[in-house]
């Protein structure tokens, strides 16, 4: 993607919905955050490398067992979202980015910076989540 950004460029809606700006926005945002959590994989896997610590008190044995296990439950959700990022980075590079997968309408930008991996507009999240939570309970 050959267009520059100035420092401190943040889409508006006066522009063309998903411009070459707009399309270089979000394209370095997606990367720049799975980066971030490719790093704080990295992070972890280094800490518990080294943390192979023997525990003599049940205690210190149990709470090092939970740490693990909570850090290892956010990595797997950090390794969905990273998929997740990936099939964001997909449709950029397809066309698709920023468009509803139900109504095939632009999403808003607000809803895009705040969650780049949105697939679904707002309205079409909600009717999304009112059928799940209607489902679940019959």
């Amino acid at each position: 993607m050959a267009v520059e950004l100035e420092q401190g460029y943040e889409p508006s809606p006066d522009e063309d919905f998903m411009n070459e700006k707009q399309k270089v926005y979000f394209f370095n945002k997606l990367t720049d955050w799975k980066n971030d959590i490719l790093d704080l994989s990295k992070e972890t896997i280094h800490s518990m490398q080294e943390e192979n610590v023997h525990h003599p008190d049940l205690n210190d044995r149990a709470s090092s067992e939970t740490d693990r296990a909570l850090e290892l439950r956010t990595r797997d959700r950090q390794r969905k979202l990273i998929s997740k990022i990936d099939s964001a980075l997909r449709r950029l590079d397809k066309g698709e980015y920023g468009y509803c997968e139900e109504t095939g309408n632009p999403i808003n930008l607000n809803r895009l910076s705040a969650r780049p991996i949105a697939t679904l507009s707002l309205e079409a999240q909600e009717k999304h989540e009112k059928r799940e939570k209607v489902y679940r309970h019959v």
